[in-house]
């Protein structure tokens, strides 16, 4: 029995609180956890049905998580095993191996790692023109093909192609500006 004034222990792993806490981490976390599944499985269709997938899993298997751990590593973990089940039930050429995935995967970095990252790409996204704001969106979130963008802003697809080439450039240059001014 507690007594007054003791402070109630620390929910058990296993309480709805715990999981709601892991499912609260996941989704903070959830671009870096994405990254990663697209780093093994671009396909972007099928990145987000892993995505789904990890998090139900991760939200399943919550009680295994201990709290002050790299939660970003527990749940890659879980993903990339997601990633090699989709990889089998989908049956599709893929450009990494199974061996592949698991050498890339013994390195998860800290979650820091990928976050800047993904600011750094966000602030030079915002920097772009919006016409290549708007190709490299439709190319890269909507997954058109350039023959499909062409179509929808006006352009044959080789310029496009040519368009999205050097949106690329730009952004590289600036994410790696970015990065090492945050360094």
């Amino acid at each position: 029995m507690i007594s007054p004034g003791t402070p109630p222990p620390p929910p058990e792993p296993s309480s709805a609180a715990h999981t709601l806490l892991v499912q609260k981490l996941f989704v903070k976390h959830q671009g870096v956890i994405k990254a990663y599944i697209l780093s093994l499985l671009p396909c972007l269709a099928d990145a987000e049905d892993v995505l789904q997938e990890t998090f139900l899993t991760v939200s399943a298997k919550a009680a295994t998580f201990a709290e002050g751990t790299n939660f970003v590593a527990w749940a890659c973990t879980i993903a990339r095993f997601k990633v090699l089940e989709a990889r089998r039930r989908l049956r599709q050429p893929t450009l990494l191996s199974e061996s592949a995935i698991e050498a890339l995967s013994e390195d998860v970095p800290e979650s820091g790692f990928f976050e800047e990252r993904v600011e750094a790409v966000r602030r030079c996204l915002d920097r772009l023109a919006p016409r290549a704001r708007q190709i490299v969106w439709l190319r890269y979130h909507g997954g058109c093909s350039c023959d499909d963008i062409g179509k929808q802003v006006g352009w044959r697809a080789a310029a496009v192609r040519v368009a999205l080439a050097k949106a690329r450039t730009a952004l590289r240059t600036c994410v790696e500006f970015q990065l090492k001014r945050a360094a």
